[in-house]
């Protein structure tokens, strides 16, 4: 058990959409930011977008405002984890910008995008994935602006590759089931891209992730995570690690930032959030399930974390009449 592993299993994908991209030299797009997008046609319902590119064939360079640009290669993947505007362009990048509209481009059919002035080619799998920013905050709070990770040469990591390849070639073509499988696979990509970055950390790295290979706060993050409604106590905590109180409190808060209780209240408000916006269980039955005894307790907690009790900000994320409490 691990908190990445117990986060994880939340970090469910609203909506996906892909693109199989042909370029061939010189070629340069602008692709927009989520701030920039229809958000009923992208991510219904979802507060974070998540893009990537997979490099399948040739060469580009990758810039994001105020960052140094990236140089990938076939077989790496580039991940914008809080959906930011960016620029790709062929190593000469002589070419003026081609603006992206992605929402003509979800409107028409299936069926790869070309573009470029006929000389190297460049092959990509573009990914857009919206899910909730509550329940993964800690995630994509922690991560930078971008992330490049490599797949070529890992034996171990072949299979995705191929399997995305394979799985983006069946979302263009008239079988069914061939977009579910990809975003599946994107999860998966998401996933391991997030697992890299951490293993890269240096060792005096503070932030959610490097306390996640801390024993002590890596054990009190997966309890809390898998068990959210438990009654949890920095004490409690302390013993699941075996360590003392005084030490699981000073190295929580290095490493993280916050005291746990305070960290187990956010996840708890994030948990209920969620469960709220669903709309399937009463406010008394979301309570019980994120750890509150009464009501009264998990209003007054809810408010705090979000200006209105659970039932008028369900009704109000809903958009439509009353939901029963």
């Amino acid at each position: 058990m691990d908190a990445l592993s117990e986060l994880l299993k939340v970090v469910r994908l609203r909506r996906a959409s892909f693109f199989y991209v042909d370029f061939t030299a010189p070629w340069c797009v602008a692709t927009p930011g989520a701030d920039g997008l229809d958000e009923e046609l992208l991510r219904p319902r979802a507060e974070q977008l998540v893009i990537y590119h997979m490099l399948t064939q040739g060469e580009c360079t990758v810039t994001l405002q105020g960052l140094a640009p990236f140089r990938m290669k076939a077989g790496d993947v580039i991940v914008c984890p809080n959906g930011e505007a960016h620029q790709m362009a062929s190593v000469d990048g002589t070419a003026m910008p081609l603006d992206v509209d992605l929402a003509a481009l979800m409107r028409r059919p299936p069926g790869p995008i070309n573009y470029g002035g006929g000389g190297e080619p460049a092959q990509f799998i573009c990914g857009y994935l919206s899910c909730d920013a509550r329940l993964c905050r800690p995630v994509f709070t922690a991560l930078p602006r971008a992330v490049l990770v490599s797949l070529r040469g890992d034996p171990g990591m072949d299979w995705l590759e191929t399997s995305i390849r394979h799985a983006a070639g069946q979302a263009l073509s008239p079988r069914p089931g061939g977009e579910g499988v990809l975003t599946k696979l994107s999860e998966v990509l998401l996933i391991e891209t997030v697992r890299r970055h951490m293993e890269a950390l240096p060792a005096n790295q503070t932030g959610w992730f490097a306390g996640l290979r801390d024993p002590a706060v890596g054990c009190a993050l997966a309890q809390m995570h898998q068990r959210p409604s438990h009654p949890w106590t920095v004490e409690s905590l302390a013993r699941e690690a075996n360590v003392s109180r005084s030490v699981m409190a000073e190295r929580f808060s290095h490493f993280v930032g916050q005291s746990p209780m305070s960290y187990l209240g956010k996840l708890r408000m994030a948990i209920g959030a969620d469960l709220l916006r669903d709309g399937a269980q009463s406010v008394t039955r979301v309570a019980g399930q994120v750890g509150y005894e009464t009501d009264a307790a998990f209003n007054r907690a809810f408010r705090r974390e979000f200006g209105l009790p659970p039932a008028a900000w369900r009704r109000a994320q809903s958009g439509m009449g009353a939901v029963a409490g």
